[in-house]
């Protein structure tokens, strides 16, 4: 088999469990706190309002409307304060998130790099190499529980610190990221970026 298809024995490992808005509480918490890197897999990427710590507790804007505010806003604060931030996802982002990206210019010179790779369809959210999420939920608000009760996706997943389950998730992550599968990718010749090419790219440039 190859890196990409295996089974490993099973192994005690100490995992919280989240569902619903469960993955906003320990996800965007955990984000928000990232001191070194944030890296994200995702199918779906679209724009994600968290809310805005910056207001006093209890605060509203006018109309009586809690106070919001684009995740793409922390990620760039996080970026520049050097936090290396990794996105990779298979569609193309939503609108919304384009025009939101779009207007951070942090976020237009790179401090936020997105990859895509139309078989990506692991979801994984990991901080500073010592924090991992794996489950069911896309980098949307329905999914990671932000939007309402009413309208948020039943959604369930883990959470764990497990050195072993990290080593194994983030070494994934990096050979797809850096297009390790792409030579022998059966959808290669429809990709308009093969992985493998941007990463030589990257290095060349």
């Amino acid at each position: 088999m190859s890196d990409f298809d295996f089974v490993r024995e099973p192994a005690q490992v100490r995992a919280g469990l989240v569902a619903g808005r469960g993955h906003y509480e320990s996800i965007i918490s955990a984000v928000r706190g990232a001191q070194t890197s944030v890296w994200v897999a995702t199918a779906n990427l679209k724009e994600l309002m968290v809310e805005d710590h910056r207001v006093r507790p209890g605060r509203r804007r006018r109309h009586g409307r809690p106070a919001y505010r684009s995740i793409l806003e922390e990620l760039e604060e996080l970026a520049h304060r050097g936090v290396e931030i990794r996105i990779l996802h298979a569609s193309p982002p939503s609108r919304p998130f384009r025009r939101t990206f779009d207007r951070l210019p942090r976020l237009v010179a790179g401090a936020v790099e997105l990859r895509t790779c139309s078989r990506v369809h692991l979801k994984t959210v990991i901080i500073d190499g010592v924090f991992m999420y794996l489950g069911s939920a896309n980098w949307t608000g329905a999914g990671l529980g932000a939007k309402g009760e009413g309208r948020r996706n039943f959604e369930l997943g883990l959470t764990t610190d497990d050195e072993d389950w990290l080593d194994e998730v983030q070494a994934l992550y990096v050979q797809i990221w850096g297009g390790a599968p792409c030579a022998e990718c059966r959808f290669r010749d429809d990709c308009e970026m093969p992985l493998s090419d941007l990463e030589v790219q990257r290095r060349v440039g």
